[in-house]
């Protein structure tokens, strides 16, 4: 099966780029669930969390992203929202190892 993650960042599916480094690319959701819905994933295909090597600079590249990210959307000062699902019960659809950014309204708890 392709990742559709990985057909983004090849430009075989077009998006919305929010921010871009060597290792990490940031995108509009096509499906947003807040006024600010940001996807951030890293450039290497990764599953899930649980496959990040702890010794990777990954998720270094990834939070400097969501900061960067939060600062340029205007949501830092207010507050915001990381979302990362694991697995079918945890609600992840895609299996390419992403962080969805979500922000510009109050956020409710519990989310589901």
């Amino acid at each position: 099966m392709a990742c559709i993650f990985c057909s983004i960042l090849k430009g075989e599916i077009p998006s919305k780029k929010v921010y871009e480094d060597e290792f990490v690319y940031a995108f509009h959701d096509i499906d947003p669930k807040a006024p600010i819905h940001i996807i951030v994933i890293p450039k290497e295909h990764c599953a899930n969390i649980l496959e990040v090597a702890t010794d990777s600079d990954m998720m270094n590249h990834i939070v400097k992203a969501i900061q960067v990210i939060a600062k340029q959307e205007g949501v830092d000062a207010k507050g915001f929202r990381v979302v990362n699902n694991c697995g079918p019960d945890g609600g992840q659809t895609v299996e390419h190892l992403h962080f969805h950014l979500l922000g510009a309204r109050q956020l409710t708890w519990p989310p589901g």
